[in-house]
């Protein structure tokens, strides 16, 4: 059995493509998505993909992947800066995660550089554009620890 990696998306990502693309690029979410499935079934492991622009719909997501994933790719877009409930949520299911974000937000405005999650990351990836998320698939799939299946 191989990898079982979840790819959550936080809020305003499902506008990738056609937001600010001189920051976020033109590539979308949908063929983030299909790149990344494709990327993660090439090593031998799966991929689900969800997006929410709401805190409590990621908390829900988050914990109904507990027991069911090896590792979580996550960009909390704005929650990055804000959200200590989604922190508590990847904390409480205890899954490994690489945070990720498109563009290098330690380049961007001084609010964006504090983030409730980089000090609980099993890595972070930041400014490599949507290849981060390809980058990030591969780090899950091929370093991770499997779960134990009881």
């Amino acid at each position: 059995m191989g990898k079982s990696i979840l790819l959550i998306n936080g809020p305003n990502l499902n506008l990738l493509g056609t937001r600010e693309p001189q920051i976020y690029g033109s590539t979308t979410l949908a063929d983030v998505e299909a790149s990344c499935k494709a990327h993660a079934e090439s090593l031998g492991a799966s991929l689900a993909t969800f997006q929410s622009n709401h805190e409590g719909a990621i908390i829900d997501r988050i914990q109904a992947a507990r027991g069911n994933v090896d590792g979580i790719v996550l960009n909390p877009g704005a929650f990055t800066h804000t959200s200590v409930a989604i922190r508590d949520a990847l904390l409480g299911v205890a899954i490994p995660f690489i945070e990720l974000h498109v563009s290098n937000v330690h380049a961007r405005e001084p609010w964006r550089h504090h983030s409730y999650f980089s000090d609980k990351a099993a890595g972070i990836i930041v400014g490599l554009g949507v290849y981060g998320y390809k980058v990030a698939v591969e780090h899950v799939a091929l370093n991770f620890k499997e779960r134990a299946v009881l």
